[in-house]
Parts: structure tokens; sequence; C-alpha cells
């Protein structure tokens, strides 16, 4: 019987600690956000503020998690991380000030750094190079599922209140994120594997590994010096701009300014969710098969429409419309964003890469909850950000578009 390559295993680990984030905070956050409102009376930009604080300071971090990733590997943060996550959430049930919420929100956003999307990623694109695309979409299956569960969280949230919720979040992130962390380990070659867990040399890749060792991978200082870095980083951002607006503010919007109740507008997320799944298979499907920014600039394109029809929906369809169009984008190209990144620049400094990347799509990851919410609080309703955010997407695609593969650095003698 076959032996199932160890990087598998950690897909599905990784898979389960996104499950988590996703289905108790990320995606559950606009369901935080409307009861918030209701219970203490905080503003939408002051809200905001919060999804603010928790990008900026991933991004403020990010640099230095890569160094760290890159020099000690991604195991030890992410155990780290799923307790200052889970006490994060505890401290959150027990805020009586809008001070008080911020604070929360700074401890578990550093838990989310140690132990999020970003170390996982960093994990596995060390374990596979071939089928690097599939295994990151698999990955990103955990935060798609994760919306499937915003119905249970919003139901929570109803029938015991966002202080219980938010405490047995924590707890719960605690007990089932540990032994999954327990599962990630760093470099396949420290443990007696190979990368995709083929064997290290094969008759068919002689000629293309003697080419691959006249070259090496780029550094993050060379990295820097590429357009490619750039584009890709900024494409990314404005993605962001709309999958982050649509997190913290879609139910609210749904809610005051379409008049569905919190359970309607969640179970619209969950269709989305459905959406972002089927563009994880997708992305499973096609994703080391096609050249990777031609499907992110149509993902682009995706998340403009998908917005715009949100903004202004007149009736269901629209609705659901908006929840495949913008699911599918963000299914598809969300694993995309890596697997680039470490196609074009390889794996030696990747940790660092990812890391420096950060310092530029927190601009999407700020500027998209920031935006509709100021604009909300001015306007009396999200019309005109969700449409400035929707035509910034449309914009994004152009620069993935241009964001061709670098010409690797090549080896210098007896290096």
């Amino acid at each position: 019987m076959k032996r199932i390559f160890y990087g598998w295993y950690m897909v599905a680990a990784g898979c389960g600690l996104q499950f988590l984030q996703s289905s108790l905070l990320m995606q559950s956050f606009g369901a935080y956000v409307a009861v918030l409102r209701d219970d203490r009376g905080w503003s939408k930009t002051a809200l905001s503020g919060a999804a603010a604080l928790h990008q900026m300071e991933a991004a403020i971090l990010g640099p230095v998690l890569g160094w760290i990733i890159d020099r000690f590997g991604p195991q030890g943060l992410i155990r780290v991380g799923v307790v200052v996550f889970g006490a994060g959430f505890m401290l959150f049930s027990q805020v009586e000030t809008l001070l008080e919420f911020y604070g929360a929100f700074i401890v578990m956003a550093i838990g989310s750094s140690f132990c999020g999307f970003f170390p996982v990623n960093v994990a596995l694109i060390h374990w596979f190079e071939r089928w690097r695309a599939r295994a990151l979409s698999s990955l990103s299956l955990g935060l798609a599922l994760g919306g499937i569960f915003v119905p249970v969280i919003a139901w929570s949230l109803a029938a015991f209140g966002w202080r219980a919720t938010a405490f047995a979040s924590g707890v719960a992130y605690i007990l089932v994120g540990l032994p999954l962390a327990w599962i990630i380990r760093r470099r396949p070659e420290d443990h007696g594997e190979t990368i995709d867990g083929l064997p290290s040399k094969t008759e068919m890749g002689k000629v293309a590994e003697e080419k691959a060792e006249q070259t090496r991978d780029f550094t993050a200082r060379e990295a820097l010096r590429t357009p490619a870095f750039w584009l890709i980083s900024l494409g990314h951002g404005f993605a962001l701009l709309v999958v982050h607006a649509v997190n913290v503010h879609a139910i609210t919007h749904m809610k005051e300014g379409l008049g569905y109740s919190v359970a309607q507008a969640a179970f619209v997320i969950t269709l989305m969710t459905v959406g972002q799944m089927g563009g994880v298979g997708v992305g499973w499907l096609v994703g080391d098969r096609f050249e990777k920014r031609l499907v992110a600039a149509t993902c682009m394109l995706m998340h403009m429409t998908g917005l715009l029809l949100l903004t202004y929906a007149v009736a269901l369809p629209m609705l659901i419309a908006f929840a495949a169009l913008h699911g599918v984008a963000w299914g598809l190209r969300g694993p995309f964003m890596q697997a680039i990144r470490a196609d074009y620049f390889g794996r030696a400094a990747i940790g660092m890469i990812l890391g420096l990347s950060y310092l530029i799509i927190v601009v999407g990851q700020v500027g998209g909850p920031m935006i509709a919410g100021i604009t909300a609080d001015a306007t009396g309703d999200y019309r005109a950000g969700f449409t400035i955010l929707a035509l910034l997407a449309g914009i994004g695609s152009f620069f993935f578009l241009l964001a061709r593969r670098p010409s690797r650095p090549l080896r210098a003698p007896g290096e």
C-alpha cells in the first residue's frame, strides 16, 4: 500500500486551523459588527477600526515573522499563536469600552499572525512544488468552509449573546487548534522526506535539474528589485479591498440597507462560501496547469462585478449572483497569491518575501473596511464606498496582467 506523503497531513491540519479562524472570526466578524452596533452603539467607522488594527499589526509583524520563519521554521510560532489567539477571544468577551475592544483585537491579531494564513502557507510552500497550487488551494478550503459556519455563529449571537459566543470560541480554538498545530513541520529534508514526496532524482528530471543547478532562488532584496514583486503585491492589495470590506460590512449592508435580518444575511454569506469552495475546487484542478497571473486578473473582474451586484441589489437573485461571483473569485484567486510568488521567487527567502508583501497588501486589508465604513457613516449607506472599491478591483486586474515571471539569478562559481 502506497504511503501518503506527509505534506498532505500538513495540508489537512492547516485546513483545520484556517477553518477555525475563518468560522469563528474572519467571516463571522460582520455578524459581530451588526450585534455590537445594537448592543454598544459603536459606529461603523469605530468597528472598522478594529479590523484595520488587526491588519496593520499583521503588516508590521510580517517582515519580522518572515525572517523568523525562514531561519527557524513556522512550527513553533503556530503553536504559540493558537494559544494567544484563543486568549484574545476570551479577552474580547469581557470588554466594556471601545478601547478595551481594540486591545482585545490586538491580542487576537498577534495570535492570528503567528498561526494564520501566512505561516501555514510558508510551511506548505516548502513541502510542495509540482503540486503547490493544488496544496494551497486545498488549504484554502478551510477558509471557505468557515463561511458555512457563519449562520451557527449568528444563531449563537442571538441565542446566547456575543460575550458567551466569544468566550466559547476562544476555548474551542485552543482545544482543537493545538493538536492541529503540532502536525505542522518545517522542511521535508529535516524529516527524511522530499518535496512532493517524489524521488529526489528521476531520469526524466535530469535535464531540468541540471538547468536548475545553474540558477538559484531570489533573496528578498533581489525580489524587491523586480517589477513582478510590486505588481503582484498591488494586485493582491486591490483584491483585498473588496474581500475585507465584504467580510466586515456585507451583513450590515444587507440588514440596514436592503432590509434583511442578520440570519438572512448570514445565509447569503453561506452561499458566498459555497461559491468560494467551488473556486477552490477549480483552483485545485487547474492551478498547476494555467498561467496564474491571467487567472488572477479574471478573478479581479469577478470581484468587481459581484460587489456591484451586492451594492445595488433590488432582489434576491442579485444577491445570489454576488455570492457566486465573489465567492468563486476569492476561492480561485486566494491560493494563487502565495503560489505565484513561490513560483517566481523560489523557496529560500519566501517567508521574508511574503512578509514584505504584507506591507503593501495591508493597504487593501485596512483600506477596504475603512473606506466602506467612513463613507457609510457620511452618506447613510454603503453605495458610494462599495462602488469605489468595486472599480478599484477592476483596475487591479491590470497589475496581474503586467506581472510577468522574472528571470532567476545565476549561481556564482563555486556557490
